[in-house]
């Protein structure tokens, strides 16, 4: 049956950024797969719900909360493989920057959007990487970019650029892994999250943003998480170095920040 190339029994997952949003979805979309999951955030209490859904479902999960720009690189390994004894799937969601004016952004902004969006991934990858390549059938890592990664918007300097620069480590690291453990990314549009929960309210921001958008709607979690199950999945076999564009369908950005010509 072709709907079993989508299961992950037996297999353990990593999901960063997972107490809310993306993570928590693609978390919880892992477990119904059959996988056991280990789940990181900042947040205790997020986490605890996220973990009482994946054990709802049958499966396991460890909550380990952390600000994982100062943890440790192995952290979540260690927790992996101390309660499950194995690692097959590291998802790299935790992520993010607000949006500044470029003139009003700094060195040191951009050393912080890097580090959070690029440097905590690969280095939760260089911890993994000993464990998914030990497996028989290797293993996969999964990098959450942002179409604003390509897509060009006034104030997203800092995001945007660190975002692109995830995109291109992901091919990177494909090619230093192959063939045993596949790197990809997805690239998420305006998904319906808390992030996006002051525009999804208004019906003015809302309907712009959507008209804008060639599917004329914003996404929905489930949708990433469904995307992240592919690529997770031996239904993704065959792709490493990719970047999924879940976005709608944009060609260019749909949502533009009140910034002033200079």
């Amino acid at each position: 049956m072709i709907l079993d190339l989508f299961r992950l029994d037996g297999k353990t997952a990593i999901v960063t950024g997972a107490g809310r949003g993306l993570g928590a979805a693609i978390a919880l979309g892992f477990a119904e797969a059959g996988a056991d999951v280990v789940i990181s955030s900042r947040t205790a209490d997020e986490l605890d719900t996220v973990a009482d859904q994946i054990r709802a479902t049958g499966r396991r999960a460890v909550a380990v909360p952390a600000d994982l720009s100062k943890a440790e690189p192995n952290l979540l390994v260690d927790a992996a493989i101390a309660e499950f004894g194995r690692l097959d799937v590291l998802v790299n969601n935790v992520g993010g920057a607000f949006p500044k004016p470029l003139l009003d952004t700094r060195g040191k902004d951009l050393d912080r959007a890097f580090n959070f969006n690029v440097t905590v991934g690969h280095e939760i990858l260089v911890a993994a990487a000993p464990h998914l390549l030990g497996n028989d059938d290797g293993g996969s890592v999964i990098n959450i970019t942002s179409a604003v990664g390509r897509l060009p918007g006034r104030g997203f300097g800092m995001y945007g650029t660190a975002k692109a620069a995830l995109a291109h480590y992901t091919r990177l690291a494909a090619l230093d892994l192959n063939p045993k453990v596949r790197v990809n990314a997805i690239a998420p549009g305006s998904i319906v999250t808390s992030a996006l929960e002051v525009v999804a309210a208004d019906d003015t921001m809302r309907g712009a943003i959507e008209s804008a958008t060639p599917l004329q709607r914003l996404g929905r979690p489930e949708e990433v998480a469904a995307a992240a199950l592919y690529l997770a999945s031996p239904a993704g076999a065959y792709l490493t170095g990719k970047v999924l564009e879940v976005d709608g369908g944009l060609l260019a950005p749909n949502f533009e920040l009140p910034l002033p010509d200079l």
